[in-house]
């Protein structure tokens, strides 16, 4: 049987919380982009756990597949819904609130009533485990393809069919022609609305990006240049510390006036 080593104890007592906390960065993060990244290390730990353990195929399979691949999937996801999208909280199925908390605890006793009544017997270790195949990679491959191979296969069909539904879920129909730059500009001065255009970000600003508003000649952000996402999430600075950094900007040019230079003192 094998012995944990100075080394293992270290690498757990200092790996096992970062996995943790990526695992509840998944749950709790409420931007998609840090969801992703706290499942990666998540996913990265536990092949690290893996290959401390002389499990090398699983560990690497799980960097590289499930670190790579199926992260792909869930940025490639959140590409196709949107940052933006904000999830609907009304409900259209009445009681299935309830009907999912009944079934999760329901699940919950059915884990805890099979795991409280499991035995195990004394491990043997990789070496005996995995002495009539050749090796650990042998060992996997023995049950992939071997005993398990139908499970596998029903499982990836499953998954085949679970990424193309999303897809066509996903997928919408275009309904009317995609309006030009000419459609746009004819229907602002038909409706006298925004007539020169919307103001772009960064202009007068310090940034041409989108996080950084258009100012106005007093120097606060222009409402119509703020991204809904920004402000949203509430990432928009006000008008006060705006005009502040604008005159940071204008006196490290030498572009500010003598009476202006007072005024910020």
């Amino acid at each position: 049987m094998m012995h944990l080593g100075g080394a293992e104890s270290t690498l757990f007592f200092f790996g096992a919380p970062l996995s943790v906390v990526g695992a509840l960065a998944l749950l709790f993060a409420r931007k998609a982009v840090h969801a992703a990244m706290g499942m990666a290390l998540c996913m990265i730990m536990l092949g690290v756990f893996y290959i401390a353990e002389q499990a090398e195929f699983l560990g690497i399979i799980q960097i590289f597949v499930y670190s790579g691949a199926v992260m792909m999937l869930f940025l490639f996801v959140v590409m196709l819904v949107g940052v933006d999208s904000s999830d609907s909280l009304v409900e259209t199925i009445r009681g299935q609130k309830a009907a999912g908390l009944l079934l999760s605890l329901a699940l919950i006793a059915l884990l805890v009533s099979g795991v409280s009544r499991a035995t195990f017997a004394s491990g043997k270790g990789l070496d005996a485990a995995n002495a009539a195949q050749g090796g650990n990679v042998g060992g996997i491959a023995q049950l992939i393809f071997g005993r398990y191979v139908w499970a596998f296969e029903v499982t990836s069909a499953l998954l085949i069919t679970a990424a193309i539904g999303a897809m066509l879920l996903a997928h919408r129909e275009r309904l009317t022609p995609k309006a030009s730059q000419a459609d746009w500009s004819r229907r602002r001065i038909r409706e006298g609305v925004n007539v020169a255009g919307l103001p772009a970000p960064g202009v007068y600003a310090q940034h041409n990006a989108v996080d950084t508003p258009a100012l106005l000649p007093d120097g606060s952000p222009s409402d119509l240049s703020i991204n809904r996402v920004l402000k949203a999430r509430g990432q928009v600075l006000g008008a006060g510390k705006q005009v502040a950094v604008s005159k940071e900007i204008e006196t490290e040019a030498g572009d500010m006036s003598e009476a202006n230079r007072g005024e910020s003192k």
